[in-house]
């Protein structure tokens, strides 16, 4: 039978009619869809600005650059998440350490945080930012690590881009009252695509600029930036370095047509979740906790196995799934154990619980498009995999 895919994009005839429409106008990049697209997000999430980047890790990095991180400075973040999360702290020439995650929300401990930088402080080595993930779409303890951040002096940098449409106390992701600046992105097996993008929101009109600048190659044309009388209407100075991190009218407008239908996507993923829940209570698995005042995105829909009843190694279960045509993922390995983080000194047993759920967790189908009929096979591939153990 087909595979059934952990996530994928949904794209419609209005989709296509909106990138269509901008393919046979005069822009294709740099217009007006970007803008539109900007604004449109900044007031989905309550931000004073938002600006759109090539996709989320141009956003992280970026972001870095907005703080002036630097060699010599430490960014904090999970072992569990993608390795973006950390790398753009060592875009910038900063030192990468990590926070272990919590058994139950598989997100930053905030606790092991605080206790972190109590030590941290007494060596001198406070972080002068600290990237907590929105893992599968559910925000961190983000009053706990605001709190912290105001105590210590770190900056905060979201990484939301599992999170689009969550809320975290009643608020959008991305208002701006737990974080300086928040990160979302639209690949296309996230929440709304763009195919690739991203965008970075922030209440900051310093980090806004600086931003938009770092995007588009240090590059301003604004006079009251520059550092001589503007030579004329082409005149524009270069007042740092950046990068072509620049979205497309294409993409922004696929953005905009996506955003349209961004509550349908999340009331979907959010059924498909309870259902979950229901159909695979029984199961010798341990499902996905949802902290108090937060409602995921459901990015992902991820579960641990609880081996020893199962009595199966999890490769076994891994590969059965796939063979079954349930096309099951991993997120994440833990970063620190990656080779290019073994050399900085990390080693497996530095960050314990996010090296037990690696050797336990398994990402199930997620996505807007998903049936019923189709999660029931899930459901049951999983049953049958499982065995004795139901």
């Amino acid at each position: 039978m087909p595979m059934i895919p952990y996530g994928r994009q949904s794209i419609d005839q209005d989709d296509i009619d909106a990138v269509v429409e901008v393919l046979k106008s005069d822009w294709l990049t740099q217009g007006p869809s970007i803008d539109r697209f900007e604004r449109a997000m900044a007031e989905r999430c309550g931000a004073r600005h938002a600006v759109a980047i090539c996709n989320a890790t141009a956003g992280l990095h970026i972001a870095c650059m907005a703080l002036g991180l630097d060699h010599g400075d430490w960014l904090w973040t999970t072992p569990n998440t993608f390795v973006a999360s950390a790398n753009c702290g060592r875009y910038c020439g900063a030192n990468v350490d990590f926070v272990d995650m919590d058994a139950k929300t598989w997100n930053m401990d905030a606790e092991k945080l605080a206790a972190k930088l109590v030590e941290a402080e007494r060596l001198g080595r406070l972080p002068k930012a600290v990237v907590p993930v929105a893992f599968s779409g559910q925000s961190c303890d983000m009053a706990r690590i605001k709190a912290l951040s105001q105590q210590y002096g770190f900056a905060i940098i979201e990484d939301a881009s599992h999170a689009v449409g969550a809320s975290y106390l009643g608020k959008p992701v991305g208002c701006g009252d737990y974080a300086d600046m928040t990160v979302f992105s639209f690949h296309p097996v996230k929440i709304i695509t763009t195919g690739e993008g991203g965008i970075v929101v922030t209440n900051s009109d310093d980090l806004a600029n600086r931003l938009r600048s770092a995007r588009s190659h240090g590059i301003t044309r604004n006079p009251d930036e520059m550092h001589e009388p503007s030579h004329g209407p082409w005149y524009y100075e270069m007042t740092q370095l950046g990068y072509n991190y620049r979205l497309t009218d294409i993409q922004a407008v696929l953005g905009l047509s996506q955003l349209k239908r961004l509550d349908a996507f999340l009331a979907r993923r959010r059924a498909l979740a309870a259902r979950y829940d229901a159909l695979l209570a029984d199961l010798p698995l341990q499902l996905p906790t949802r902290q108090a005042g937060t409602e995921s995105a459901w990015h992902l829909y991820v579960v641990r196995l609880q081996l020893e009843r199962i009595g199966k190694p999890y490769e076994a279960v891994f590969e059965a799934l796939r063979a079954a045509g349930v096309g099951v993922n991993m997120h994440y390995i833990p970063v620190h154990l990656q080779p290019y983080y073994r050399q900085f000194g990390y080693q497996a047993g530095d960050f314990p619980e996010a090296e037990r759920y690696y050797r336990e967790a398994i990402t199930l189908p997620m996505y807007a498009g998903l049936t019923d009929e189709q999660q029931d096979k899930v459901v049951a591939a999983l049953g049958t995999v499982l065995g004795d153990a139901v």
